[in-house]
């Protein structure tokens, strides 16, 4: 057997599935918060001349000169990427891969694309937080509030970089700036989502486990380095990383772990289709 049937054979034995998704999955999928490409400049010249920001991730953590500028940054931001999002070839293979069987997702992506595309939202830890969601920018209080309804009625009625002032969102408790949950200071962990994460490893605990790392680079501290002590602490865990040009396995692991190089679409569907 060739490593991919190995891999479907150790996925199609295992009592459960855990994911772990970062920056290579997004930009995968067309979605790259660290460059100045095209699909930048098509979507914010305007805030790249005006600004001097050179790519998404700048833009989130730019102090703009008002709400108005950041909340029109914030939603078309959003509003392009997961307004009208329901799934990929990514997240078609990986839905295939997965099939029937218990899975948990941790990512640190933020546009809330694997509940998009029809993963269940209790299934799911978006760790660094979500687009779809937002919080108030002090924080005054832990409360998340729903985001996406108000981002798209942004989006369709900014005007030159701008959007309406009513439409700016403002804290319910203290009537101060809301931000998007993830984007700035005071950052409110998802506590919930977490001890479902938590509960979801007590349960497998000793248990075959399959994991999947999809497009974390090596140095990533919240969902590489806790996934890789658990491996090695396991002794049933099969460990699968998938990247293009970065590939980290320490020796601790490297025996039941699999390091597949490549394009991303290409590497889910190899192994959906030896399912």
């Amino acid at each position: 057997m060739n490593q991919y049937e190995i891999i479907a054979k150790k996925i199609q034995e295992a009592d459960a599935i855990l994911v772990g998704a970062s920056n290579g999955f997004s930009i995968s999928e067309g979605l790259h918060i660290f460059a100045d490409n095209q699909k930048f400049e098509n979507l914010f010249g305007d805030f790249k001349k005006t600004y001097g920001i050179r790519n998404i991730l700048e833009g989130m953590y730019t102090r703009f000169p008002s709400e108005e500028v950041k909340w029109t940054f914030i939603s078309r931001l959003a509003n392009h990427y997961s307004g009208n999002y329901t799934g990929s070839e990514n997240t078609n293979a990986l839905k295939k891969i997965i099939g029937n069987k218990p899975y948990f997702m941790v990512t640190s992506n933020g546009e809330n694309h694997f509940e998009l595309a029809g993963f269940q939202p209790d299934c799911i830890y978006e760790i660094e937080g979500s687009w779809k969601e937002m919080q108030c920018a002090k924080p005054c209080h832990k409360e998340l509030y729903p985001a996406f309804a108000a981002i798209k009625k942004m989006s369709e009625v900014e005007r030159n970089g701008r959007i309406p002032t009513e439409l700016v969102p403002k804290c319910p408790k203290c009537g101060g700036p809301m931000q998007i949950h993830g984007a700035g200071e005071g950052f409110i962990p998802d506590e919930v989502a977490h001890n479902r994460f938590q509960e979801f490893i007590q349960k497998y605990h000793g248990r075959n486990m399959v994991i999947l790392e999809l497009g974390i680079g090596w140095r990533n501290q919240l969902i590489k380095a806790p996934f890789m002590r658990w491996a090695a602490e396991e002794p049933n865990v099969t460990y699968v990383a998938v990247n293009k040009g970065e590939i980290y396995l320490p020796d601790e692991i490297k025996a039941k772990s699999f390091g597949l190089d490549g394009d991303m679409e290409k590497i889910l569907k190899e192994i959906a289709d030896k399912m």
